[in-house]
């Protein structure tokens, strides 16, 4: 993958920051200032607690933002959003089915086992098993074997060529734990005891609905924490987070309230920074079996959908409207020629309700009712709802909210029993790697995420096309294709393009300003700021 902060820098400039009165100015930071020295703690903000720690469910920014710092995987996601060498210290493609992992040597795990090709086997393993339920478990569908090779090596064999499969390797899908340690945790692997990982921070006292405290890892092989220890606390309510920042209660926070962006940046206590998410903010499809199951209605109601008012007024005036599933970012490394037909006739244009309520009557649904979640985690979940169902309401449907408390909202990802009822939720995507297939597999049939059930053979093989492709290039211009094709579809009505947002007060600094915080070992790099 090419180095995607450049290209980034390009093409925020021809977007340009909003700067009207509702939303704040907003330009991208590649990082913060880099800490100055060692200090003995700091606390970190969390929306939400996370219902485990298990590597093989890791799919949501709670559970990420905690274990990327505890676990980590064969490769290394970057700041940059590029990948390097994790566990494993190299990676070799010897023919277009098979990847070879050298391991480091001497790497400790936190319960005192030393990291073998075994554990590398047990841990991939885990992720395959179907008993499991692996969140990550769609990466390894074409992986026909996992095999220790060598006493510090493993080998992959696929079924079919996956150029998907080695960039997950620096993601939660590429985790390696001891196999000892989570075999003699069992069934309360995750939600108790420690995660026998090799992280730079071990997990220290867990205390329910409370907070997390990491300790640093003296035996870690790599760059040692600058903090010795970082202690993540419970605050799903958005002013309270903030209230928190404000007091110096929490040191810094991730995913900061939108409602808090103008207030923070002014305060004199800290500094607001944004980077690149490669996230966007989406209206999510649950239910096909209603109206929604008629395209014409999803259509009325992306065409009916404010999105730049709901950029101002829900994100704080931080992001871009947007009618394309993925972000412009997530196609640096493609040639502008498949950029260009990536995104052609994907520019969102202001709401067109006249044409929206012919499509509502043309498919015989004025007055049909349809139920979207919503949720206090913050305004962009909360205003996000309330505009679809504006939007509704002015072309003829019955939009019904129902609210969700924030930490079950993490269920409707998981559990089709809490999406029973619900027609839409927002949903706010981030890429798991630098590319844009990450989201498009997401409507292929039988997908994790594919909570419409949604199935197109021709889809499904465009998509196999381009996965078989190693060639960056080659495989992007397929992916141009895929990617305009989902969007007619509209399983997800997009909305926004949404960076990143990092607050850090003036006792610490060096957190990463990107999405990499979901793989990244970030809480190791802050320390103190004087």
């Amino acid at each position: 993958m090419t180095a995607v902060l450049a290209a980034l820098a390009v093409l925020a400039a021809c977007a340009g920051p909003p700067r009207n009165g509702s939303g704040i100015s907003f330009a991208l930071s590649a990082a913060t200032p880099r800490a100055k020295g060692d200090i003995d703690s700091f606390t970190w903000g969390l929306y939400a607690e996370p219902p485990t720690l298990d590597y093989t469910v890791a799919f949501d920014y709670p559970q990420n933002m905690v274990l990327s710092n505890v676990c980590e995987s064969l490769l290394r996601w970057t700041p940059e959003l590029t990948t390097e060498p994790g566990l494993a210290r190299r990676a070799s493609h010897p023919d277009p089915t098979t990847w070879v992992y050298d391991l480091r040597e001497g790497v400790r795990f936190h319960n005192g086992g030393t990291m073998t090709a075994d554990d590398v086997v047990f841990s991939l393993d885990r992720q395959r098993d179907p008993d499991n339920a692996a969140a990550w478990a769609q990466v390894f569908q074409s992986v026909a074997s996992v095999k220790k090779t060598g006493a510090l090596q493993v080998t992959v064999k696929l079924r079919k060529p996956d150029s998907q499969f080695p960039q997950y390797m620096a993601s939660a899908a590429g985790v390696v734990a001891s196999k000892a340690g989570v075999q003699a945790a069992g069934k309360d692997y995750g939600t108790s005891g420690g995660l026998a990982c090799t992280g730079p921070f071990e997990l220290g006292t867990w205390h329910k609905g409370q907070s997390i405290e990491l300790d640093r890892f003296d035996g870690y092989w790599g760059r040692k924490a600058k903090s010795g220890k970082a202690v993540f606390r419970f605050l799903p309510d958005a002013s309270a987070r903030t209230n928190a920042l404000l007091s110096g209660e929490v040191d810094g926070s991730y995913l900061i309230p939108t409602e808090s962006y103008a207030g923070l940046r002014g305060s004199g206590v800290g500094k607001l920074y944004f980077g690149e998410g490669l996230s966007t903010v989406n209206v999510s499809i649950t239910n096909m079996k209603g109206p929604l199951g008629d395209l014409r209605v999803r259509r009325a109601l992306s065409l009916a959908l404010d999105r730049s008012g709901f950029v101002q007024v829900g994100l704080g005036g931080a992001g871009t409207p947007t009618g394309s599933l993925t972000t412009r970012a997530a196609w640096a490394g493609a040639p502008a020629r498949t950029r260009e037909r990536a995104f052609e006739g994907l520019r969102p244009g202001a709401p067109d309700i006249a044409r929206a309520k012919e499509l509502v009557k043309e498919a015989g649904a004025t007055g049909r009712t349809l139920t979207v979640a919503t949720s206090s985690i913050g305004q962009d979940v909360s205003l996000l709802a309330t505009a679809v169902q504006a939007a509704g309401t002015r072309i003829g449907l019955d939009i019904r909210l129902k609210s969700i408390a924030p930490n079950a909202f993490t269920a409707l990802f998981t559990d089709p029993g809490a999406r029973k009822g619900i027609d839409m939720f927002p949903l706010t995507y981030y890429d798991s790697i630098t590319d844009p297939l990450d989201l498009l597999t997401n409507f292929k049939t039988g997908a994790y995420l594919n909570f419409a059930g949604y199935s197109d053979k021709k889809y499904d093989g465009l998509v196999d096309r381009a996965t078989a492709v190693d060639d960056p290039e080659r495989r992007l211009e397929i992916e141009a294709g895929i990617h305009r094709r989902a969007a007619r579809q509209l399983l997800w009505i997009p909305v926004a393009e949404w960076p990143t947002a990092v607050f850090l007060n003036e006792r610490i600094t060096g957190a990463p300003t990107t999405i990499s915080f979901m793989y990244y070992p970030w809480a190791a790099d802050v320390g103190a700021a004087k």
